[in-house]
């Protein structure tokens, strides 16, 4: 046993699987498949994924085979862990390349495979793991076995997710058309995308608000103002929201109703208790009519406000994809390590774990400890008029975030005008180009 999985085992023998996974994620791109293979599989066996674990034992035994490498990686993807993927299709990309195997190589159960089909399992095993630079490097080095569909889609997306605009462009533009119904959403997620870029080209590699637009077409009303040099680069990790966040956030959000020249006609509440509260709230202080959010019956030009949309009836949020006649979806707090299945058009914060502030959150109390703050158990009016009535002031933060004024974001939003609130709202599963510290 090789030493680096030693912790991996013992996590195991101490029926902690998910511990096990941390261990082996942190250490599984330094070692062979075939050494990673037996863990995976015990691992697999402990909590019944039987495909892996039939994978994860033909590769023991075969651990320089193509086909059993294929297998594995691909049963590793479909069971998210991208991970452990990524050594495997690496090997077997190797493998299958080479001159005299150039020919097709079995799978597992008998089904053919070839280096196109191992090519594009390790982009996609690399895209999960938000690893694009490499996805774009491996595409590009083996261009020659590539097609346009999705090949060529997934080398314009891992540019555009590492930054490289104008390689994403070249690429895109390089692309027939696809043919048939099955790749023209990614065609125009990629399209949209590459018009935002130009409309509104980001400042740079750390400009959040920049990328945020040009790969969700969200516009982000507020920068974390804390740890900003310390890799939170404008998002946060966790956040113990308040009432002066949410009165804050709206302010923002009428600034950037004024400066795109959007005057919703109402506000639509969706169902869950915060964000009735906070669509109750925005309605107070937009002077807007508020009433139940009603998917595909809606009022045209509605505001939809939504607290946080993880939090949300999820049949609900499915029905906001489809962008409804001058519609605007507003999330107060949007969950960048989960993103939601739809993009907002206006995100308040972004945040990987978030406790709303009518929820039990950790205050200093009286004597200066730590303590557990009790919750609001009041109806969604009594909070919606904490916030109204909140203060809108920005918080101060630790003095290191750069100055981010209302006139910014109003010129920004000016800017984007043509191009934001358009098409489908897609889910972007990445945080792009602009890194930020999170929880493991």
């Amino acid at each position: 046993m090789h030493a680096d999985l030693a912790k991996a085992w013992e996590l195991l023998q101490a029926d902690d699987p998910q511990g096990a996974v941390r261990e082996l994620r942190r250490v599984v791109d330094g070692l062979t498949a075939g050494e990673v293979a037996p863990v995976t599989g015990t691992l697999a066996r402990s909590v019944g994924i039987d495909d892996l674990a039939e994978a994860a034992a033909a590769l023991a035994s075969r651990p320089a085979d193509a086909g059993a490498l294929y297998a594995y990686g691909y049963a590793c993807i479909e069971h998210g862990l991208s991970e452990f993927a990524v050594p495997a299709l690496r090997e077997a990309l190797v493998a299958g390349s080479a001159p005299v195997k150039r020919k097709l190589f079995g799978r597992g159960g008998g089904a053919q495979v070839n280096p196109r089909q191992v090519l594009l399992e390790l982009a996609v095993a690399l895209e999960d793991g938000e690893r694009h630079a490499e996805a774009v490097a491996v595409l590009q080095e083996h261009r020659a076995i590539t097609g346009d569909w999705p090949d060529g889609y997934l080398l314009a997306h891992n540019a555009l997710m590492d930054g490289r605009v104008e390689l994403a462009r070249e690429v895109f533009e390089a692309l027939a058309a696809p043919d048939g119904d099955t790749w023209q959403p990614a065609a125009d997620r990629i399209r949209r995308s590459l018009a935002r870029a130009a409309a509104v080209p980001p400042a740079g590699p750390q400009d959040l608000r920049g990328w945020h637009y040009t790969l969700t077409g969200g516009l982000l009303a507020t920068l974390s103002p804390h740890g900003y040099d310390q890799g939170m680069t404008g998002r946060w990790a966790y956040l113990g929201d308040s009432w002066e966040n949410c009165r804050r956030g709206l302010e923002r959000l009428r600034t950037v109703l004024a400066a795109a020249g959007r005057r919703p006609s109402s506000v639509a509440l969706l169902p869950d208790r915060g964000s009735e509260a906070l669509g109750l709230a925005a309605a107070a202080l937009l002077g807007l009519p508020a009433a139940p959010y009603r998917p595909g019956g809606g009022v045209a030009d509605a505001l939809v406000v939504a607290y946080d949309l993880n939090e949300c009836d999820q049949e609900l949020v499915g029905a906001l994809y489809e962008r409804a006649p001058g519609e605007v979806l507003y999330e107060h707090a949007t969950c960048w390590t989960d993103p939601p299945a739809v993009s907002a058009d206006v995100c308040g914060l972004l945040v990987q774990h978030v406790v709303a502030p009518w929820e039990s959150n950790l205050r200093v109390g009286e004597d200066g400890r730590v303590e557990q703050g009790p919750t609001e158990d009041g109806p969604a009016a009594e909070l919606a008029e904490r916030i109204r009535t909140a203060s809108a002031e920005p918080d101060e933060g630790d003095g290191q975030t750069p100055a981010d004024p209302d006139e910014a974001l109003a010129a920004f939003a000016a800017r984007a005008a043509a191009t934001w609130a358009t098409g489908s709202r897609d889910r972007v599963r990445s945080a792009g180009p602009v890194r930020s510290s999170r929880f493991a």
